[in-house]
């Protein structure tokens, strides 16, 4: 059974007339009427009774009409689906966020794909570092990071989104708390916490900061992520230099502080060298467009 002869079949089901049902397929009425007997023929079955005045479906051809109906209409669909996805307007994205990220910048990314997208599902993986997105998107387990520059081995793309500055991050009770800007000098007897990673973005730009301020950093403690960094500071265990996405995590017993100073970290939009993904690209180029616009607003 071809789906053409299909067609002709629910349109002329519809009208029961072979005249107007040829007129609304735009083909000739005996074509239309062979096609159908074909069809019968097919089916070893009458689908409708014909006489010189009317035509009237069978039972049989009710049943078609029914079964037809839903067999077009999951065919429509399939090619709407097909044609969505091969638009990049469809599917799933497996997106990969730094710790940082994940606070400042999933709401606005799962906001806007939502709003543009809305047939495309994200596949959240959150607080991972630079490395560990790296490695999964070359091992096809991530489709897109965002992350700190740069990136850790080959075969990644980046392009940037936003530029941060580096900010200080102390308990309540600290010496520095009442002070509205502080210098990278002023933390030259601190104990630094920092990230757990060796290849930490932040870490680097942090001791460059301070290499530029004359000395090199105190660390006094490591820690995982960012949420276990901030806890570590508001106890009282030592200081952070963080980017400042960071104030998005608000915490007891902490603030932060301007650095007059510091140097700046970039956050990134990374994928593997070669995907040719239409939805990826699609969504690239959508999050690239609205996360550049919201980070030029809020340096205004």
């Amino acid at each position: 059974m071809e789906l053409r002869h299909l067609r002709y079949f629910a349109a002329v089901a519809e009208t029961c007339h072979f005249g107007q049902a040829a007129d609304q397929l735009h083909v000739a009425q005996p074509a239309l009427s062979y096609a159908i007997r074909q069809l019968e023929s097919e089916l070893d079955v009458t689908l409708f009774n014909r006489t010189t005045r009317q035509v009237e479906l069978t039972a049989a051809g009710e049943f078609l009409q029914t079964e037809a109906a839903r067999i077009l209409g999951g065919v429509d669909d399939a090619v709407r689906g097909v044609r969505r996805i091969a638009a990049g307007r469809s599917g799933l994205i497996r997106l990969g966020l730094t710790g940082t990220a994940a606070f400042s910048h999933l709401p606005r990314i799962a906001r806007v794909v939502k709003r543009e997208l809305p047939d495309v599902a994200l596949e959240i993986r959150a607080d991972m570092l630079t490395p560990d997105q790296c490695d999964a998107l070359r091992a096809g387990a991530l489709d897109l990071g965002v992350l700190r520059p740069p990136a850790v081995g080959a075969d990644v793309l980046l392009r940037t989104i936003e530029v941060e500055p580096l900010i200080l991050a102390v308990s309540v009770d600290h010496r520095l708390a009442v002070e509205p800007v502080v210098s990278m000098s002023d933390l030259r007897d601190e104990p630094f916490v920092v990230y757990g990673s060796r290849d930490s973005a932040v870490n680097a730009a942090v001791l460059r900061s301070c290499r530029e301020a004359g000395y090199a950093p105190h660390q006094e403690h490591r820690a995982p992520g960012t949420a276990v960094l901030l806890a570590l500071v508001a106890a009282g265990l030592g200081v952070a230099v963080v980017p400042q996405s960071v104030r998005a995590l608000p915490l007891d017993g902490l603030v932060f502080r301007d650095l007059l100073d510091a140097q700046h970290v970039e956050l990134s939009l990374a994928w593997r060298t070669g995907e040719d993904n239409p939805l990826l690209q699609a969504v690239l180029d959508l999050l690239t467009t609205a996360l550049l616009t919201d980070s030029v607003g809020r340096q205004r």
